[in-house]
């Protein structure tokens, strides 16, 4: 007999019930890597606000409904979404249900750049980031990516502009709760969690996950130095009173603080091993990528589907450019490919 793995014991449809009123709902990511995200319901007076929204697909909504349905709810209930950041699997379902029934969306201040430039034209997005792999030293990535025809499509994703941006400090009475949001920019620019301090929940996104190590700066054109954004900002919410970790992937239920204080312990042993690695011959972020093994299960690059080897490819090069701003590496351009090397010396 094969025993269930405990750690995918999250991905159980449903409504569970995670405080008095808040119910974790996981529904299904049309991916091979993340397969759900986890949607909170909040009881709001006589209907509800949902934390993140899930993905515009058939198979998600139906999981919503059904999940909804368990509590005695309907899609009708829901007065507002309040989106933890841009990404189709927490933003775009709640688009297409404001299209029906007229639900509130609100998202982070700092999500506007994105927001606009995706409504603008769809292609930058995966078309900068071609760009950035080949500037990375990445050709064969950019192969794979292309052989698997990921960025060919550049239809409508869904996107359209919240009914208001959020800015850090606001306060939303939801129910008896007062959830604050605090930007936490790093994984997005406009990233958002919300956080309920007289009931000690920590409506986290993809700030603060139990199992993985959030992607950092997954954008249109992420800020060079998002790496140091989001090390900030898990510092900002390590400074909060401690709380229970409501994710947006994993199983909710850990506590805020030991899960930060893993997170930035990664990164700085991730740090530390990307600059030996300059040491031992690699120079540019594919290089060091290729030398470094990814996941909890320590997987070399090679391993990883091509979304993910580009996912690595960038968190690298976002390593590199923090130890350049620390003045450990110097930074060097090379025909057109970003070459570093340890010691000190210019940025670009």
């Amino acid at each position: 007999m094969i025993e269930a793995d405990p750690r995918r014991a999250w991905l159980e449809p449903g409504a569970h019930e995670v405080a008095p009123g808040v119910w974790r709902m996981p529904l299904p990511l049309p991916t091979d890597g993340l397969r759900a995200v986890n949607v909170y319901a909040v009881a709001d007076g006589g209907g509800l606000t949902l934390v993140d929204a899930g993905w515009a697909i058939d198979e998600a909504r139906q999981a919503l409904v059904t999940a909804l349905r368990a509590i005695g709810a309907q899609l009708g209930d829901i007065r507002r979404f309040l989106v933890t950041h841009f990404h189709r699997d927490h933003l775009t379902q709640a688009i297409a249900i404001r299209r029906e029934l007229g639900a509130k969306v609100l998202l982070g201040a700092g999500e506007k750049h994105a927001i606009d430039t995706l409504i603008g034209d769809p292609a930058p997005a995966m078309r900068h980031q071609f760009e950035m792999l080949l500037r990375y030293g990445g050709e064969k990535v950019l192969a794979a990516l292309r052989a698997a025809g990921i960025g060919a499509d550049a239809s409508d994703p869904g996107y359209e502009p919240p009914d208001a941006y959020v800015d850090s400090g606001e306060l939303f009475q939801v129910g008896d709760r007062v959830l604050e949001a605090i930007a936490t920019p790093g994984h997005t620019r406009g990233h958002l969690v919300f956080f309920d301090r007289a009931g000690g929940l920590l409506f986290a996104g993809d700030h603060v996950l139990p199992h993985i190590t959030p992607s950092v700066g997954f954008e249109v054109d992420p800020p060079r130095l998002a790496l140091d954004a989001y090390l900030g900002s898990l510092r900002l919410v390590r400074r909060l009173p401690d709380a229970v970790l409501l994710p947006a992937h994993g199983p909710a239920g850990g506590r805020v603080h030991e899960r930060v204080d893993a997170l930035l312990d990664h990164h700085d042993r991730r740090l530390a091993e990307m600059l030996r690695r300059l040491g031992d011959g690699a120079s540019t972020p594919y290089e060091v990528a290729a030398q470094t093994f990814w996941t909890s299960r320590r997987r070399p690059l090679g391993d990883l589907d091509p979304v993910n080897q580009m996912l690595a490819v960038f968190e690298t090069a976002l390593h590199l450019d923090l130890l350049v701003a620390r003045g450990k590496v110097a930074l060097a351009d090379a025909d057109g490919v970003l070459v570093y090397r340890a010691g000190a010396g210019a940025s670009r």
